[in-house]
């Protein structure tokens, strides 16, 4: 387990001694905890409980992840699930913040680079100047972890345009993949975007109250609300490019099998009435080796003839149906 611990404007790894000297004090400090890799000594539920004595519902959920975004109020603190980009920009990373008046507690599996941004952002950031620091704290991690959308749904963007136009060109199975993969992940962001939009605007609303909250303070959130409905409908706009370039994916296959059926259509039309003629002077009757297959003449005119005369047939209906250029078509 790997922690920081931010108190009057400086950030140290946290140490277990440390953590409880910052408990036992009266100064208002930041606790971040990466729990990914636990040791065999990193205790985090004990923590939790022992020291910080919060309720053992909210400190369940803290230790399995894997929960919705919600804000849980309990007696003397307050419990919120949120979620950024992890630091691949692939995934998203649950973030549980323990709130109080004395202190803020996160907690996070793996890198989650937009908290290790808070840290450089709180003592310049206008806020500490019109809310409580607990307040301030919680603020700047909600907005480091929404804004950290923007930079992946800004590629998103550029990469439909790309996959887009390189499906006109030449579908290929890769894109599929690559699209479904898109869609994924797209799909991912919009699970933990809309539950969190819902949380914010239940904050906003009054509904739950964040430990030292004001009217001053409350004028962030709004904020942040206003980034989570841009969010929501990027990643609606994006879903539906999505959906559309499969779409084309799928068409420019199916137009591409229609024009090799096409043409292998054309190839079996031609060599049917050659069969035939073939077929027909091969026949082994006494009259048709009497008369009709006595001499070069004959084998020219009837034979060769009629073939190259049944192709150019053919050429022709092809070229007026427009099957071989441009031309009405059937």
């Amino acid at each position: 387990m790997k922690g920081t611990l931010t108190q009057g404007g400086t950030a140290t790894d946290a140490t277990p001694q440390g953590i409880v000297d910052a408990a036992a004090g009266g100064t208002f400090f930041w606790l971040d905890l990466d729990v990914h890799d636990p040791g065999p000594d990193d205790d985090v539920h004990g923590l939790l409980i022992n020291t910080f004595h919060f309720h053992p519902v909210a400190v369940e959920a803290a230790d399995q992840f894997g929960q919705r975004a919600r804000i849980d109020d309990y007696d003397d603190f307050v419990h919120i699930v949120s979620f950024g980009m992890a630091g691949d920009g692939k995934n998203v990373a649950e973030v549980h913040c323990f709130i109080t008046e004395k202190f803020i507690i996160s907690i996070h599996q793996g890198d989650c680079p937009a908290l290790a941004t808070v840290r450089d952002r709180i003592g310049t950031h206008h806020a500490s100047e019109n809310a409580a620091p607990q307040v301030v704290v919680f603020f700047l991690i909600m907005d480091t972890l929404i804004d950290s959308f923007f930079p992946v749904l800004s590629d998103f963007d550029d990469a439909i345009d790309d996959l887009e136009g390189a499906i006109l060109k030449n579908p290929t199975e890769e894109q599929l993949g690559i699209l479904f993969a898109m869609k994924r992940q797209i799909m991912a962001i919009r699970k933990v975007i809309t539950p969190q939009r819902d949380m914010i605007s239940s904050l906003n609303a009054g509904m739950v109250a964040i430990p030292g909250m004001t009217d001053q303070g409350s004028a962030y959130f709004r904020n942040l609300y206003d980034h989570l409905i841009r969010i929501s409908d990027m990643v609606d706009g994006y879903r539906d490019l999505i959906g559309g370039a499969m779409d084309t994916h799928l068409s420019m296959v199916s137009n591409r099998l229609n024009v090799v059926m096409k043409q292998l259509a054309i190839i079996a039309t031609i060599f049917l009435p050659l069969g035939f003629l073939t077929g027909f002077f091969g026949q082994n009757f006494a009259w048709p080796i009497a008369h009709l297959q006595v001499g070069l003449g004959h084998f020219l005119f009837l034979g060769l003839g009629s073939e190259l005369v049944a192709i150019v047939l053919l050429i022709i209906l092809f070229k007026r149906r427009g099957w071989l250029g441009s031309g009405p078509t059937a």
